[in-house]
C-alpha cells in the first residue's frame, strides 16, 4: 500500500508538508511561496505564559495557520480531522492510503525515533506526510529529513497522540479540492499585506512591538530573576528561534526567497531589493542567536552582556519596522 508520492527536503516542516502535498496534486509551489502566501513570518512574546518554564516566545503563527491561509488564498480546500482514539485515527489514515491520498499529520517530536536525540524534546506541532504502509511500517516523508523513513504502527500512534501543550489528537489533513486556475498575484499580495499588518500591529506583544517588549525584559531578567534563570530564559529563546521551526534567521531567509519569487510573478523590482534587505536582517538574527548562546553558556567576554543583547534586539526591531513599512508600500 504505497502512493506515488515524491519526497522533497525543506527547511521547515509545515511549509515542506504543504509544498509536497500540493506538488503531489499538480501545483508546482515552492516552500518559500507557501510560507509567504501563508504569512508565516511572525513574532509573539507573552511573558505570563510559560513554555518549558520560560516566557512564551514564538517566531511563527499557530500550527496549521500557514497551510490554512496559503490554501485559502490559492482557492484550495483542505480537510482537517482530529480523532478521539488511536484506532479510528489509524483506520482513517489507512483508508486514505488505499485511495492514493498521502496525508499530512501533526505529531509530537519527542518520540520520533528517527530524530537524533538532541532534537527530541517535548514539542507537539511537528508535521510530516505518511504516504504508504508496508507490513507494520508506515512510510514517512518528514520534510526536514534528507530521505524518507518509516515508523511502526505503535511508534506512529505514540507521536500522533502525544500529550501536553498543542496535543495533536491524531490530526490528519490533506487537499480535497484544487482549482483549475490559481490567481497567484492576488494570493501573494494578500500574504504580504497580512505579514506587514502583523509585524506592524499596534499591540505590545506581537510584531516589532513584541520584539521591543522582549528587549526591555532581557535587561530586567538578571536583576529580577537572577543569572541562572535569566540564562535559562535566553536558552529557551534561542531554542524557539533556531531549533523549533528555524524561526529567527531561518524564517527571514525563507521570506527573502519568497520575495525574490514574488518579484518575478508581480514584475516588481522593489521586492527583489527588499529580498536582499531581508537576507541581511536574517544574518543579524543569526548573530543575535550566537551571542545569546555565548551568554547562557558563559562564554561571552562582554562586560554588560544582557544590555548588549537587548540593544541588538532593539536594532532588529528598528530594521524590521522600516522594512515592513517599505514592503507594505511596495505592493
Amino acid at each position: 500500500m504505497e502512493t506515488n508520492f515524491i519526497h522533497h527536503q525543506s527547511a521547515h516542516c509545515e511549509n515542506g508538508v504543504a509544498s509536497n502535498l500540493l506538488k503531489h496534486h499538480g501545483i508546482n509551489i515552492s516552500e518559500p511561496m507557501v510560507f509567504g502566501i501563508g504569512s508565516g513570518l511572525f513574532f509573539f512574546y507573552l511573558p505570563l505564559l510559560k513554555v518549558n518554564h520560560a516566557p512564551a516566545i514564538s517566531y511563527r503563527p499557530m500550527p496549521g495557520s500557514i497551510f490554512n491561509k496559503a490554501a485559502k488564498r490559492l482557492g484550495i480546500k483542505i480537510k482537517r480531522v482530529k480523532f478521539s482514539n488511536p484506532e479510528a485515527a489509524q483506520k482513517a489514515l489507512e483508508e486514505n492510503l488505499k485511495n492514493n491520498i498521502p496525508s499530512g499529520l501533526q505529531v509530537g517530536v519527542y518520540n520520533l525515533t528517527y530524530f537524533p536525540d538532541e532534537y527530541r524534546f517535548h514539542f507537539n506541532a511537528h508535521n510530516l506526510v505518511v504516504y504508504g504502509k508496508k507490513e507494520n511500517n508506515f512510510l514517512v516523508s518528514d520534510p526536514v529529513m534528507e530521505t524518507v523513513t518509516v515508523l511502526t504502527d505503535k511508534e506512529l500512534e505514540k507521536v500522533r497522540f502525544a500529550k501536553g501543550a498543542l496535543a495533536p489528537k491524531g490530526q490528519m489533513y490533506y487537499p480535497i479540492e484544487i482549482p483549475s486556475n490559481i490567481d497567484w498575484e492576488t494570493a501573494i499580495k494578500k500574504g504580504i499585506k497580512n505579514t506587514c499588518n502583523d509585524m506592524l500591529a499596534p499591540l505590545p506583544i506581537i510584531g516589532v512591538a513584541g520584539m521591543r517588549y522582549l528587549s526591555r525584559s532581557i535587561r530586567k531578567w538578571p536583576v529580577k530573576k537572577g543569572v541562572k534563570v535569566a540564562n535559562h530564559y535566553l536558552a529557551q529563546m534561542v531554542r524557539m528561534q533556531e531549533e523549533i521551526g528555524t524561526g529567527g534567521g531561518g524564517f527571514r531567509f525563507i521570506y527573502a526567497a519568497f520575495l525574490q519569487e514574488a518579484s518575478v510573478i508581480l514584475k516588481n523590482e522593489k521586492l527583489k531589493e527588499l529580498s536582499l534587505e531581508m537576507t541581511n536582517i536574517g544574518d543579524l538574527w543569526r548573530d543575535f542567536a550566537v551571542n545569546a548562546a555565548r551568554v547562557y553558556k558563559n562564554r561571552s567576554n562582554q562586560a554588560d552582556v544582557y544590555n548588549s543583547l537587548a540593544n541588538e534586539l532593539l536594532k532588529l526591531a528598528d530594521l524590521e519596522e522600516a522594512f515592513f513599512k517599505k514592503l507594505k508600500k511596495a505592493i
